[in-house]
């Protein structure tokens, strides 16, 4: 093997690792977002997000259900190769999301959320240009 054909090997392979360790970060951070505004009582959620008391609790548990949703659809369909395209939807969603949370909170003067709402939207269009036309993953064959 030539040093050319490593170095060509070599930034795929380190694509996929990225790619895995966004989508990775990614499901950790919108299920444990989900979880946390789907299981706790609005008064003290609201403690931590003020929104959150601001809002109908339809509303609250509906973010977090679309929080949930996200958060395993950006991993477990690639993690399991069992419809894979549904990863690249879930980014879509993902990236969609953050700029609409990104929108709403500029709006309501939080902008000291904006950084982290920026880092998700990143990394979710990352997932969505990678999954979708670097390092697709190929469906299971049952």
């Amino acid at each position: 093997m030539s040093a050319t054909t490593i170095e060509t090997a070599a930034p795929g392979r380190s694509l996929r690792i990225g790619l895995w360790a966004a989508q990775v970060a990614l499901s950790a951070v919108f299920v444990s977002a989900g979880f946390v505004k789907l299981t706790t009582p609005i008064p003290q959620l609201a403690a931590m997000m003020p929104w959150a008391g601001q809002y109908s609790e339809t509303f609250v548990r509906t973010i977090a259900l679309v929080d949930l949703a996200g958060g395993i659809g950006i991993l477990l369909p690639a993690l399991t190769r069992i419809l894979p395209r549904l990863t690249v939807l879930a980014a879509l969603g993902c990236a969609v999301l953050q700029v609409i949370a990104l929108l709403f909170h500029l709006s309501r003067g939080e902008a000291e959320v904006a950084p982290l709402n920026i880092v998700l939207l990143a990394l979710s269009l990352f997932v969505l240009w990678g999954r979708r036309s670097k390092a697709r993953i190929a469906p299971r064959q049952f």
